[in-house]
């Protein structure tokens, strides 16, 4: 059979088969492996590893796309020099994802504007890089999707907030939320519970919950499911968004327990309605 019919069967094969990068690169590849002598293994191989690549690339931004993200962010983009507070060795420990597997929760503390969402959605990227399912959502978008899901009778587990293997709440504490809204918080909070992890973003200490969520006895509940098997990260510093702006230091006032900077907090259980805010304690 001729060369020309040969490549034009080719074409429509791999058309067919959705092989749009070996489609592509064939031509190319063809007179590479001709001029070096490759073996028809390392051809192949060099083909299809073109081909995974390009299809790893799509599906990774599919679900960055589909995740809610309200930008995209690494840890690499992380400025640690301006936030000296923060425990590099500790945040850059979570990045191996292991407490996805562990079913932990991850808890970000502190002022605006210090980096607890970039930290957020670089964790997310990374989950989503790695293969795991991801969903962004800031706590009042959640508070209204349960609220419809209910009035329309309908269980939500279907939902990404649901079944992900990590879904990020951001702004947790930014507007406070009735006693039913509590109510409906807590449901997502046990039905995640020790099944997939959460990360959580709040500018509140833990007790000031109990005045965010209006109910004492459901904010235990809930502090209770989030902190065990958790890791608690307390940022101290002043804000990215205010960097270049001001003339004088900002001197920052934390929203968040007393923890010392960025410390890892690992709860086995959490009974009863107080935090301690002692340096490090729960109690």
């Amino acid at each position: 059979m001729p060369e020309q019919l040969v490549m034009e069967r080719l074409d429509e094969n791999l058309t067919r088969l959705k092989l749009s990068r070996v489609r592509q690169i064939l031509p190319e590849m063809l007179k590479a492996s001709e001029s070096e002598s490759w073996s028809y293994l390392r051809l192949l191989d060099a083909l299809f590893e073109e081909e995974v690549a390009l299809k790893e690339q799509n599906r990774i931004e599919r679900i960055l796309k589909g995740a809610g993200l309200p930008y995209l962010k690494t840890i690499e983009e992380f400025e640690f020099a301006f936030q000296p507070g923060v425990d590099r060795r500790l945040v850059m420990g979570l990045f191996d994802l292991t407490f996805i597997e562990r079913k932990e929760n991850i808890i970000f503390l502190g002022p605006p504007g210090v980096g607890k969402t970039h930290l957020a959605v670089a964790l997310a990227v990374k989950a989503a890089e790695c293969g795991e399912t991801i969903h962004f959502t800031t706590m009042a978008d959640l508070i209204d999707r349960l609220r419809a899901d209910r009035q329309t009778g309908r269980i939500g587990r279907a939902r990404r907030c649901y079944k992900s293997s990590l879904v990020v709440v951001d702004e947790v504490g930014y507007t406070p939320i009735d006693r039913d809204e509590c109510n409906l918080f807590y449901q997502f909070v046990a039905m995640r519970y020790e099944k997939a992890s959460t990360i959580i973003t709040s500018n509140k200490a833990f007790d000031e919950w109990s005045e965010l969520f209006h109910d004492p006895v459901i904010v235990t509940a809930i502090l209770d499911r989030l902190l065990h098997h958790s890791v608690v990260v307390n940022i101290r510093g002043n804000s990215y968004r205010l960097k270049g702006k001001l003339t004088v230091p900002v001197l920052s006032k934390v929203e968040g327990p007393v923890l010392s900077p960025s410390t890892e907090l690992r709860v086995d259980s959490v009974e009863g309605p107080v935090l301690s805010m002692a340096e490090g304690e729960v109690s």
